[in-house]
């Protein structure tokens, strides 16, 4: 049986500028604009309703969540992102104890922005800090400085925001072990409920990418990098944050459960520039510019949606299970295994599995294909891991199907 969405992921794709890391899809409006006084924000924010009109409501039940991501969403105006949300509500319903979750940079809000924001619904925030000195931040590019940072939080402490993260990112130009456990600290310091822990990946056509190659002065070596994933996962789990995926440390009760929905491979509906939606088991990627988002939307919308005939499970499914699974400390049950493949694909995926149970990366409840409970990755190593792991389990099954 194909579970129905009951999640929505919104791109608010605009920034005041790109910075030198990012590849995402996004739209530059300089350090002024907001969505109050620009115009293309409100005409992306037309497109977004028709959209989510068009799109073919696979659910009976409400939403649970929904994630405003970016770019940077706190550059909506509050009518704008009510207007979403009623739109959102009037389409699929959202339930009255659904997570509304919305990422927003320091310095592109204020304290009247935010308790707007509170009274649409929004109950959990996702504050991009990356990083608590201004030297770093500057050196990659990030419009905020560390005074942004401690202002918005004492705003979100004002409003007894219920539920809010930090993001944070390690491996960063000139970055020390010092350097990182010194932001750690001031980070925990500021009380947030969640961080989110990323590690630098230096896309191709970034700023980074022309400047820096990986592993080169001034990044950290791999093995420093690697030093700090320990030190955060030995620090953050010590004060109180369970570290429930390889990148995100929550306290009680405060797991990002929007998120867990991509983990699970639990399906969910997609809207704007970029988004991916991933309903009745097929994944669809929109177009990554406004021009071309457009017309997308013009020929989404004057076709009355797409709803096709979902496909049969495949291998392809299997891997997309174990790569987003295994992010997990919870892993991925038996049961769920079983239904994704047989006995001989098992014993496959099991013996390109077991030097890493050797090395203690894996670790596996029940030993066979039949009575195998549970499979996950242990912490830290596992999670540190998790590449190579999964590299082995992808050769493995894909060798099984071209044979």
């Amino acid at each position: 049986m194909i579970a129905n969405p009951a999640s929505a992921y919104v791109h608010i794709p605009f920034c005041r500028r790109r910075c030198f890391y990012c590849d995402f899809p996004i739209s530059v409006l300089g350090n002024h604009q907001r969505g109050e006084t620009s115009g293309t924000v409100e005409s992306y924010v037309d497109r977004l309703g028709e959209e989510i009109a068009a799109t073919p409501k696979l659910n009976e039940h409400p939403l649970e969540t929904v994630f405003f991501g970016g770019g940077t969403p706190s550059l909506l105006s509050v009518p704008q992102l009510e207007t979403i949300l009623d739109q959102l509500d009037q389409h699929f319903g959202i339930a009255p104890a659904a997570e509304i979750s919305m990422e927003m940079d320091p310095g592109t809000f204020n304290l009247e922005h935010l308790q707007g924001y509170l009274s649409a619904g929004v109950n959990r925030i996702s504050l991009g800090v990356q990083a608590l000195d201004d030297r770093t931040l500057e050196s990659c590019g990030r419009y905020h400085r560390t005074a942004d940072v401690y202002r918005s939080v004492d705003w979100l402490h004002q409003v007894a925001m219920p539920n809010w993260s930090l993001d944070l990112i390690s491996g960063l130009p000139h970055q020390t072990l010092t350097d990182w456990e010194t932001g750690l600290s001031k980070a925990v310091a500021l009380h947030p409920h969640h961080l989110s822990i990323y590690d630098l990946t230096v896309e191709p056509q970034t700023v980074f990418a022309k400047r820096y190659q990986p592993g080169d002065k001034p990044l950290p070596t791999d093995e420093q990098t690697a030093a700090m994933y320990r030190l955060a996962q030995a620090f953050l789990t010590a004060q109180g944050y369970e570290h429930y995926e390889v990148s995100n440390y929550a306290k009680l009760g405060h797991q990002c459960q929007h998120n867990l929905t991509y983990w699970r491979n639990q399906p969910y509906y997609g809207f704007g520039l970029g988004a991916t939606s991933y309903t009745q088991l097929q994944r669809v990627s929109r177009p990554r510019t406004l021009a071309t988002y457009g017309e997308w939307v013009k020929e989404f919308y004057a076709a009355g949606g797409i709803h096709s005939e979902p496909p049969t499970p495949t291998l392809e499914q299997l891997l997309d299970r174990l790569m987003l699974g295994l992010r997990l400390k919870e892993g991925i049950g038996g049961d769920e295994v079983r239904s994704l493949c047989d006995s001989t694909t098992w014993a496959t995926l099991r013996a390109a599995l077991n030097p890493h149970i050797a090395q203690g990366w894996v670790i596996l409840e029940g030993d066979t294909w039949a009575t195998l409970q549970r499979l996950w990755l242990s912490d830290p190593e596992g999670f540190l891991f998790s590449n190579v792991v999964l590299s082995d389990c992808f050769r493995a099954i894909e060798d099984l199907a071209e044979a």
